[in-house]
């Protein structure tokens, strides 16, 4: 596996290979890699030629007062996870590289970016965009993986690399999970003990919206009465949103007869978590 830094190296390296006809695979990354990032990888590897993962947190997502200085970081464990999975390019920019002095271009993506995180974290899809276009660009994969635990995100660059005609595949791909249900994320480091516990309300509250469902209950405000109180009856716990939306536009549904997305975000101690689960409605 080679390290690369510097854009123009990237592009100079990586095309050798798209000259030569060979299917290029891409994973973008912000590091403190899991089980998750490494399913994607897999994925990756299974379908392309040549595998080009990056490692870049991108200041242009977080907005005032997030965690993007004490964003978990650990390049020389994540380089050998990487390795041992059989990825061909490390892409490891730093933001003076990606974000040059005069740098002055936004991208914004509206109607899907307006609910669930883009309401609570203002700006924070516009950092996205720019950034995975960028990434996009720099890379020119013919497949990009993206998880479905930040489903919205995933919806997003959906809409841009079509909108843009950007010659890139998007593959969103499943939620993993710990054993006892908890989803994967590089923030769950920051849950101690306790905090841990409460933080399996999430995955734990789909088990209630499918009882309602059984049980005959199509009324958004009933179910989601249920869910928040089962959140908030757990310590340690502040609901950011619980939403029940259309799993394509991302708009609130009216009732429960059709498919649906549960989209949440909570706080559990300094964490914000988010997670969801498309309920398919018969």
């Amino acid at each position: 596996m080679k390290i690369i830094t510097k854009i123009s190296e990237s592009r100079d390296e990586i095309n050798v290979f798209r000259c030569v006809g060979k299917r290029i695979g891409f994973v973008p990354t912000m590091g403190y890699l899991h089980e998750g990032h490494l399913s994607l990888v897999k994925k990756c590897r299974e379908e392309n030629d040549i595998v080009v993962v990056s490692i870049f947190v991108n200041p242009t997502q977080f907005g005032a007062g997030e965690d993007f200085e004490r964003y978990p970081k650990d390049l020389k464990k994540d380089a050998a996870l990487l390795q041992g999975a059989g990825v061909d390019f490390l892409f490891t920019p730093s933001v003076e590289e990606m974000y040059p002095e005069g740098f002055s271009t936004a991208i914004s993506v509206s109607g899907i970016s307006d609910g669930l995180c883009g309401s609570s974290r203002p700006g924070h899809f516009d950092g996205v965009a720019l950034v995975v276009t960028k990434l996009l660009n720099i890379i020119m994969p013919h497949k990009a993986y993206f998880g479905m635990k930040d489903y919205q995100q995933l919806q997003v660059i959906k809409r841009f690399v079509a909108d843009l005609n950007m010659n890139t595949k998007i593959i969103g791909m499943p939620i993993i999970r710990e054993t006892d249900g908890l989803a994967l994320s590089s923030r769950n480091i920051y849950l101690n003990a306790d905090e841990r516990k409460s933080a399996l309300c999430l995955s734990r509250s789909f088990a209630f919206v499918y009882e309602a469902l059984e049980g005959g209950e199509t009324e958004v405000s009933e179910v989601k009465t249920i869910v928040e109180n089962f959140i908030k009856d757990h310590p340690h716990t502040r609901i950011d949103y619980v939403q029940f939306v259309d799993p394509e536009t991302l708009k609130p549904v009216k009732d429960l007869t059709k498919d649906f997305l549960l989209a949440l975000a909570v706080y559990v101690g300094k964490a914000r978590l988010i997670d969801n689960n498309i309920f398919k409605v018969m």
